[in-house]
């Protein structure tokens, strides 16, 4: 579903007001936030969709990962999950067998319970997780609150849509699929813990929508101008290629239609544009920061596997909420 759907659907929706409720619908964020008591707020989510690679027990930790994420932008700690399945009847039960493992493995690293599920049967697999998290009321990140002067960082390479476009039809090489399963089964809980440590002005993470789409989210709910440099950009193995190829998605297509004339690409080539738009799964986290904290928080993001790149700023608003030259 295009963001342009989803949003005129949820604004006919009856909305009953609690002041418990931190965080709703109304800026786009990754999940809602409900207080609890001064101490803790729960947050919950949920995300599944259809296989993106072979392997049952891979798609399986791809998906939970990807359904964790949530929680992990949010600054929170998951807690519990349960599995959300469709499985057509007459397929193997050893493939979802291998699926839902996948998925325990990952909510077991998270440090979180598996604690049920619902299943139907369907034509098509899909998989996924219903994630409830904890975190301070105080101490939530949102989509929005970035300040002029803040420097924006991406924890995790672009390119995971227009990669296993290219694997389907056999075009990537093992070690390119080797590196795209690594980037999207790496949980953002470890990114998490370290950015927890600083004073985060925004936080989203980067999935469906693409880097562009939640960028755009991002920038319009903080009322500013973000600036990104395209040279910043970092792009898993082969993705530049394969975009240059058109192995391209049609929902990169429909997020390149959702932001025209709201994004203003100065000069940047066809790659970098498809790049931009490409939907991920189990993307990296984006955030915002003083530059006062800059160094010390990429000293720390270096140690980590997956490596973090700073690639771009926070501006006064402007003519358009994004720029990318």
């Amino acid at each position: 579903m295009g963001p342009e759907v989803l949003s005129k659907a949820l604004k006919n929706i009856p909305v009953k007001e609690d002041k418990n409720l931190i965080v709703g619908y109304e800026k786009s964020d990754d999940a809602s936030v409900y207080k609890i008591n001064e101490e803790i707020a729960i947050i919950q989510t949920l995300d599944f969709f259809t296989p993106m690679v072979e392997d049952p027990y891979v798609f399986g930790q791809i998906a939970a990962a990807n359904s964790l994420s949530d929680v992990y932008a949010m600054g929170g700690k998951p807690i519990t999950a349960m599995n959300i399945v469709c499985y057509p009847e007459k397929e193997d039960i050893k493939g979802l067998e291998e699926i839902m493992k996948g998925g325990a493995e990952k909510v077991f690293e998270a440090g979180a319970v598996l604690s049920g599920g619902h299943s139907i049967h369907d034509q098509e697999a899909k998989y996924g997780l219903s994630v409830t998290g904890i975190c301070s009321p105080d101490k939530i990140l949102k989509n929005y609150g970035s300040q002029t002067g803040d420097v924006l960082i991406l924890t995790k390479p672009l390119g995971t849509g227009i990669i296993t476009t290219a694997s389907k039809i056999g075009e990537a090489t093992d070690e390119q699929m080797k590196e795209v399963i690594k980037n999207m089964t790496t949980l953002n809980k470890y990114a998490s813990e370290v950015i927890s440590k600083y004073p985060i002005t925004a936080c989203t993470d980067i999935t469906g929508f693409g880097f562009l789409g939640h960028l755009y989210e991002m920038a319009e709910a903080s009322e500013k101008t973000f600036v990104i440099e395209s040279e910043l950009i970092p792009y898993l193995s082969g993705a530049k290629e394969f975009a240059n190829e058109f192995f391209i998605t049609s929902s990169g297509q429909k997020n390149r239609k959702h932001l025209e004339g709201k994004v203003e690409l100065d000069n940047i080539p066809f790659w970098m544009e498809e790049l931009l738009f490409d939907p991920q799964t189990s993307g990296g986290l984006l955030f915002s920061v003083s530059t006062s904290y800059l160094k010390d928080i990429m000293e720390e993001l270096s140690k980590l596997e997956i490596k973090s790149s700073v690639v771009g700023t926070v501006e006064d608003a402007g003519g358009k909420k994004i720029i990318v030259r």
